[in-house]
């Protein structure tokens, strides 16, 4: 595995999101210096927190898996999650609503799914399920370690017998055709392939070896901060801390001093920080402009498809609402053709609507409730543009109210007592490419050793972190993306040496 080059004692990270925080952590316990600077005011980046109306909206992602690699993290540097964040482990995970009225609650458990499966679908479909479950196991057993939590230097680090295994499971055939293999039932497979959006991909196109997510989501379970999502993020920054970071907020980043292929100083609005070396998180454009390289790829990259998220805090709630519900319209193919390929707005939409309150009240006022409604949308590269998008926003927002009343959630539209909506034009204006919050698309040709990389020609000191680089999107491969950039500072095999425990500052204002 290649490594920066040269002295890496002290390294600045660039933004205090949760890839930066666990490539601090890891940095930490290695025993490196580490100074992170992040322009907001608190940590957390994309997983960031609006607090409006006595209401705490998440306003980055709402659903926690493998929280084992965030614990990795904390472990770093001798501390465990489970003394910083109280985990709720959800039940059920899901809830999907189909548009024929069926219900079906997503379980982890496989005894508890089986049986909702067979109430939902009969004893045939269940079978199936307990296949496709094995299956999903064998899957990420094979996929972890050599595919998700690895740093590759070029596609050579493909060729190792896990890519045998791979193809032995089916994983390069397409996802929706081998989840079909185990399931007849056309709503059942749907909640085994949806999380292909997150990749970015129409499940009828992605790779099988994406089924790694609906791993993640189904059998290896949900889980709930309790104060909300954001409480992650801050605790891996007290964290950081602790073992002797030096977190400065409220520090924008301007430039990066050079001295030949040497970043020699990361340049704030507040002053000018010396380093050995830097992890820069922000989007690729945004981490790009800074290194001024942008490297070259045969085709352009392909983006994720959008999202419009209506954050409502009301006065009431609907009891059909799980912790997370998955609202399936009619329409499926088609609306995977809409979002990836004619730039159109769902016709026929499914949503996520998460209810945080319905596993912690404290996160609204007493009495009062918040709902999440997250709608996929094209991205503005295919679909409607920033300027499109300040004009089309609160009419897309009251489609979205009476699409929730039609579905059982009467009276929604009046319940609103405090609300912000979320659009691409929103997305673009905290510098995320093509207005999407989700970054490259995971095509074969953007994914492993494909997907942009963490090393970036020209510089021999900088690495990258974040959901545009290796390995891609969802809480738990940024959280990796932070570790396997922290390897590449300290090297491939290096033991951990973890720091005794020392606060550090946390700086807010110019730098002494």
């Amino acid at each position: 595995m290649r490594t920066l080059k040269g002295p890496t004692d002290h390294v600045v990270v660039v933004g205090a999101g949760l890839s930066g925080l666990s490539a601090a952590l890891h940095l930490l316990g290695a025993g490196r210096q580490v100074t992170v600077v992040e322009r907001a005011a608190e940590p957390g980046g994309r997983a960031g927190l609006l607090e409006r109306g006595g209401y705490r909206i998440d306003t980055g992602p709402t659903v926690l898996t493998m929280p084992d690699i965030a614990d990795e993290a904390f472990a770093a540097v001798g501390e465990r999650l489970a003394d910083r964040v109280e985990l709720i482990p959800l039940h059920p995970a899901y809830r999907a609503r189909f548009a024929d009225g069926s219900t079906l609650d997503v379980h982890t458990g496989a005894q508890a799914m089986e049986a909702e499966i067979e109430r939902f679908a009969g004893a045939r479909e269940a079978l199936g399920y307990r296949r496709l479950r094995r299956w999903l196991e064998r899957l990420y057993r094979v996929q972890m370690r050599r595919f998700i939590d690895t740093n590759f230097d070029s596609p050579l680090g493909l060729l190792t017998p896990d890519l045998a295994r791979l193809a032995v499971l089916g994983g390069f055939g397409r996802l929706d055709a081998r989840v079909g293999r185990f399931l007849d039932d056309e709503r059942l497979r749907r909640v085994f392939t949806f999380q292909a959006l997150y990749a970015g991909v129409p499940p009828a196109r992605a790779l099988a070896a994406y089924a790694v997510i609906a791993y993640m989501d189904t059998v290896a379970g949900v889980y709930f901060p309790a104060g909300g999502m954001h409480a992650l993020p801050r605790a891996m920054a007290r964290a950081a801390s602790d073992a002797g970071g030096d977190l400065r907020f409220e520090h924008d980043v301007t430039r990066l001093e050079r001295s030949g292929e040497r970043i020699t100083a990361v340049i704030t609005d507040r002053g000018r920080i010396p380093c050995d070396a830097v992890v820069l998180t922000p989007d690729l454009p945004v981490a790009y402009r800074l290194l001024t390289h942008r490297p070259r790829r045969p085709v352009p990259l392909r983006h994720s498809p959008s999202a419009v998220v209506l954050h409502a805090g009301t006065d009431r709630t609907w009891p059909q609402l799980a912790h997370h519900t998955l609202s399936f319209g009619a329409s499926w193919k088609s609306t995977f053709t809409e979002l990836t390929r004619t730039g159109r707005l769902m016709s026929d939409p499914s949503l996520l609507i998460t209810r945080p309150t319905a596993t912690d009240s404290s996160l609204a006022p007493p009495g009062r409730h918040l709902h999440y409604v997250l709608a996929p949308c094209p991205n503005t590269d295919i679909g409607a543009g920033v300027r499109e998008w300040r004009d089309l926003a609160p009419r897309y927002r009251d489609t979205l109210v009476r699409q929730l009343e039609r579905r059982g959630l009467d009276g929604f539209g009046a319940a609103v007592q405090e609300e912000c909506l979320v659009t691409p034009a929103d997305w673009s204006a905290q510098g995320h490419a093509a207005g999407s919050p989700f970054s490259a698309a995971h095509t074969f040709a953007q994914t492993g050793p494909f997907r942009p990389a963490n090393l970036v020609r020209g510089t021999t000191n900088a690495v990258l972190a974040g959901c545009g680089t290796t390995p891609g999107v969802g809480v738990p491969t940024v959280l990796l993306s932070g570790k396997l950039a922290a390897a590449r500072v300290t090297g491939a095999g290096q033991p951990t040496r973890v720091r005794p425990r020392a606060s550090g500052p946390v700086t807010k204002g110019p730098v002494a």
